[in-house]
């Protein structure tokens, strides 16, 4: 084989395995359209969130369910393509959001998060980017009080149970951290024990340059076809074949259909999700990243501006953009941030997040292949959760024991 390991994608997921693979001497090749970093872990909100213990739930009370209907929410949208194209999923995705389920599935889910910011630490090391983390934490700001006071027992409970570290602040408290932000706050939760930062795709970027450092190899090229050839696999490119021991399919939002043609039918959709950068007076800055959680957006920070993220869009993957959403949570943002300067952008980013019904990523063995391994599906948290991805693949793919059990992330539970 002229490759003993060729990983599909080059997002914080994929570079994170082909950085553990070519740690432990590996032959690697890391393979995708575009510069590392550039797709899904270029646009996110730029927070590894060790607090993020609980996944994301589809809305099972009513009242928050016919409030959606009008569609002119911020923290969720949709395009009827879209609900029609996922119906599927998105029933699985409300089963599993159930109380009976949604325990069981935090506890499972949680065992990934609870590393996340050890599993970065090394690779922030490697790869000489400690200027883009911050390590202050991050604010969930709140417009209502019954909501700040619900969140501060939510925040109680993690802390006793995945050693989550918070501070809960009052108005007066929130003003003093951030003095330039006005509007009707109740207060905040202090997160402060997960991360910012400044620049995500260039983070990916310097763990790649990292990956390199080490030797692995990069092929910037569009995956044409992926099949098995002899006893091992053969990846077609517009770049030429590629033929491989084992194959890492890491290609987020894209996953699902490239297995389709090996005859897996796994249950993914995509919530979509826009940014902006900003511009705003050096002496207004905001000092920490800030997330609406009544409204559902993003305030970051960020070295090419303020980057203002939107809430999740249920829409097909290749569906246009519609730009209602972002306008939305301006609006809202101004708010709350009245120094928010003007546009930096021609057009707001658009990416889509990859996602299960179930809430987990696929990682691990596909059920049907020799030397096929699935890294995928990390819906809301693929930059938190990519080092400890890279992490546990390279230790199943070595045979050793892994960090946490993998069972409740096999493929099979489909």
């Amino acid at each position: 084989m002229s490759r003993e390991t060729v990983v599909l994608g080059a997002g914080m997921v994929g570079v994170s395995i082909a950085w553990h693979l070519a740690r432990r001497g590996r032959s690697v090749l890391l393979v995708d359209r575009r510069p590392p970093g550039r797709e899904t872990s270029y646009g996110n909100g730029g927070l590894i969130q060790r607090e993020a213990v609980r996944p994301y739930t589809f809305p099972r009370d009513l009242g928050k369910l016919l409030s959606a209907l009008p569609n002119r929410r911020v923290d969720i949208r949709y395009q009827v393509s879209g609900m029609l194209t996922y119906a599927g999923p998105l029933l699985g995705y409300w089963r599993c959001s159930s109380p009976r389920h949604y325990e069981r599935i935090a506890n499972e889910y949680a065992s990934l998060i609870t590393l996340s910011t050890q599993e970065h630490e090394p690779l922030i090391e490697a790869a000489g980017a400690g200027e883009l983390i911050g390590k202050e934490g991050w604010l969930e700001v709140h417009r209502d009080p019954g909501e700040l006071e619900r969140r501060g027992y939510e925040a109680e409970d993690a802390a006793q149970r995945f050693g989550v570290t918070h501070n809960l602040l009052d108005g007066a408290g929130l003003a003093q951290l951030e003095p330039h932000l006005g509007g009707v706050l109740a207060g905040a939760i202090h997160w402060t024990n997960s991360w910012s930062v400044s620049d995500p795709g260039g983070l990916v970027a310097a763990y790649a340059r990292n990956f390199e450092q080490q030797g692995g190899e990069l092929l910037q090229a569009d995956i044409r076809r992926v099949s098995q050839s002899g006893g091992g696999w053969r990846i077609d490119t517009d770049a030429g074949s590629l033929d491989a021991e084992e194959v890492v399919v890491a290609l987020g939002p894209w996953a699902g259909s490239w297995l389709r043609d090996l005859s897996y039918r796994l249950p993914t959709f995509v919530k979509r999700g826009y940014h902006m950068h900003y511009g705003a007076a050096e002496e207004k800055r905001l000092g920490h990243w800030i997330a609406d959680a009544d409204i559902g957006y993003i305030l970051a920070p960020m070295r090419a501006g303020i980057r203002l993220t939107t809430g999740a869009e249920l829409a097909r993957l290749d569906a246009p953009p519609s730009h209602g959403q972002l306008d939305a949570a301006e609006c809202k943002a101004r708010e709350i941030f009245p120094a928010l300067g003007q546009r930096l952008e021609d057009e707001p980013w658009k990416g889509a997040r990859p996602c299960l019904p179930d809430m987990k990523p696929v990682i691990g063995p596909a059920p049907r292949h020799k030397g096929l391994w699935l890294a995928f599906g990390h819906g809301h948290q693929g930059f938190t959760m990519g080092p400890v991805t890279g992490r546990v693949m390279a230790e199943m793919m070595e045979g050793e024991p892994t960090a946490v059990d993998m069972a409740p992330f096999r493929a099979d539970r489909f």
